[in-house]
């Protein structure tokens, strides 16, 4: 149970970090909000974001819950994670790099949504949200 609500407060404390870089993104600084957003990978999965960058997409949650131990909620974490790098490289002009974290970050939502038990609202709005701009890209 402990596990549970400290990972249900990762993910809260996830979307306070997603609308502080939409609002920096917003006014322009995409520098600022990579500098939180490299800081925030260490802070919630105890790696820095150059490991998570490396995992090919389709290696991704095989690698990461197997040879890392890292739980379902980790993945949640990291999916959003993923969606923040993707729309700061959109804000840098960077599609390509943009495309992979957003690929990426489907890919995590993706399997969780087969493993999860319970049906979210929001994991599909970012699902859908995420093939528009992948489409888009």
């Amino acid at each position: 149970m402990f596990q549970k609500d400290y990972i249900l407060r990762m993910i809260e404390m996830i979307g306070d970090l997603i609308a502080m870089i939409i609002g920096l993104l917003k006014k322009g600084d995409p520098d600022q909000a990579e500098k939180i957003l490299e800081r925030s990978y260490y802070e919630f999965l105890r790696r820095d974001a150059s490991f998570f960058q490396l995992i090919p997409k389709d290696q991704l949650t095989n690698q990461l819950l197997s040879d890392h131990n890292y739980t379902n909620g980790h993945l949640a974490v990291l999916a959003e994670l993923f969606y923040a790098e993707a729309m700061i490289n959109e804000a840098q002009n960077k599609q390509e790099n943009s495309k992979q974290y957003y690929e990426k970050s489907l890919v995590l939502l993706e399997f969780l949504e087969q493993e999860d038990k319970t049906w979210s609202a929001k994991r599909e709005e970012r699902m859908n949200l995420i093939k528009e701009k992948i489409s888009v890209l």
